[in-house]
């Protein structure tokens, strides 16, 4: 037998090894999707256009294919994956780190935001509980962003992380007792007015959406102010000011497109407010409209996925 032979045998065993993997960690979907929606519907993504995504992906697959693998490697590599729209993918790395570094919450973490996305909200509640559960006793550490903002300081954490995603998995499940619970960790490990005001937004719906009066919601957005230092989270932001009163609806409005994803927070924020002070229709109007959006990975866009689902 000779040794070409040999080494496309060995080739043909990874493929089947990697399929067989695939389906244990993946759900089914149709050839080219990466996802299906809440509605059944295949969501797929074009392939990545911009030069900065495709030169920092193949920069991290050629640090992954060292060896001996680093643990940081496949994580970037799992996540620069995901950030070219190639989410099955993501997942499938994340889980071979697993493997190899089972108490490791990072994979757990990053595995269980990339479920988010892929609509297995199961799935990543299970990865998210399991990372909380690991970061037990440990110290907590800054997590380097994908995309850095502008001034180039990451402003998140990795128990900030796992718990931001845990409690947005519990509320698109609409589990909103488990989402209070968790959104009320998170913002005991929040470390700046950027964390305040992402989670000041979700405690504040959360709370509205267990049937909860503004009168009874309002001190969830105490630490919100007009003059925070806000270094990229500006949508939360305003979107806090304004359940506060301190903005009105034109003001927050104001230029936002339903259909663009951009825009996903703002509009899924101000239709979620109609919901829950007793204007369904127009809630799920604007819902709707969201959907039309390209972007289907968003956290708006997916939130007003699983609102309508539900109202159906």
């Amino acid at each position: 037998m000779n040794k070409k032979f040999l080494s496309k045998l060995a080739i043909i065993s990874l493929i089947s090894i990697s399929n067989v993997f695939a389906q244990g960690v993946l759900p089914e979907v149709p050839e080219g999707a990466e996802a299906m929606s809440l509605m059944g519907q295949p969501l797929s993504m074009p392939d990545p256009t911009n030069e900065n995504v495709i030169n920092k992906l193949a920069e991290a697959k050629y640090k992954y294919m060292d060896y001996p693998m680093i643990a940081d490697n496949a994580v970037w590599y799992g996540r620069r994956l995901a950030y070219a729209g190639d989410y099955r993918e993501a997942i499938k790395i994340f889980s071979e780190g697993i493997l190899d570094n089972p108490d490791d919450p990072q994979f757990y973490r990053h595995r269980g935001h990339r479920y988010i996305t892929i609509r297995e909200f199961d799935r990543a509640i299970a990865d998210l509980e399991k990372a909380a559960e690991l970061i037990k006793g440990t110290q907590n550490k800054v997590e380097q962003d994908g995309a850095p903002n502008e001034f180039n300081i990451p402003i998140s954490t990795l128990h900030g992380n796992i718990y931001y995603h845990l409690g947005l998995a519990y509320y698109l499940k609409q589990d909103f007792e488990n989402a209070k619970r968790v959104y009320d960790l998170d913002f005991e490990v929040a470390r700046n007015a950027d964390n305040h005001a992402s989670i000041a937004h979700w405690r504040y719906m959360i709370r509205r959406r267990l049937g909860e009066s503004h009168d009874q919601a309002k001190h969830v957005l105490d630490p919100i102010t007009a003059d925070m230092d806000i270094l990229e989270n500006h949508t939360y932001h305003k979107l806090d000011l304004f359940y506060k009163g301190e903005l009105s609806e034109a003001e927050i409005s104001e230029g936002i497109d339903l259909e663009d994803s951009a825009d996903a927070a703002t509009a899924y924020g101000l239709a979620n407010w109609y919901y829950y002070n007793g204007n369904e229709a127009k809630a799920k109007e604007m819902m709707q409209k969201m959907l039309n959006a390209k972007a289907w990975g968003s956290f708006g866009y997916i939130a007003a996925e699983a609102d309508l689902v539900a109202m159906n």
